[in-house]
């Protein structure tokens, strides 16, 4: 198993998403983040005093996935994230032990993804 953890723009999240539910991927944590790297800060105006804002609003990815699907994760995530920009992000790809669903103590593979057969309450 691995996890992908990628720091994109807001914009390109959505397609993402859909991309990968389409794949069957549906699973995916997404936290708002702020960070700073190579894009350089943008200057605000507030007041009648200028700041430079040097910590940029991104998006954090983290998707847990067999290995198997790692390839198709990569592809969608960079072909959408990518404009040829500074602060496009980055995607690291770490290697995850063990992986267990707390409801019913099943671990592995199996937890990564809803079961076809099984029924996913509401709210669950």
């Amino acid at each position: 198993m691995k996890m992908i953890v990628a720091y994109i723009r807001h914009e390109a999240f959505e397609p993402i998403r859909q991309e990968l539910l389409d794949a069957g991927l549906p699973s995916l944590s997404v936290t708002e983040v702020k960070g700073s790297g190579r894009q350089k800060a943008i200057t605000e105006h507030y007041r009648g005093s200028e700041l430079a804002v040097h910590l940029r609003p991104k998006l954090k990815l983290e998707i847990v996935a067999e290995e198997k699907d790692l390839g198709v994760i990569k592809e969608s995530i960079l072909r959408h994230a990518r404009t040829g920009s500074v602060g496009d992000g980055k995607l690291f790809v770490l290697p995850v032990e063990d992986a267990v669903r707390i409801r019913t103590g099943e671990e592995g593979e199996s937890v990564l993804q809803a079961h076809e057969t099984e029924e996913i309450p509401a709210g669950a």
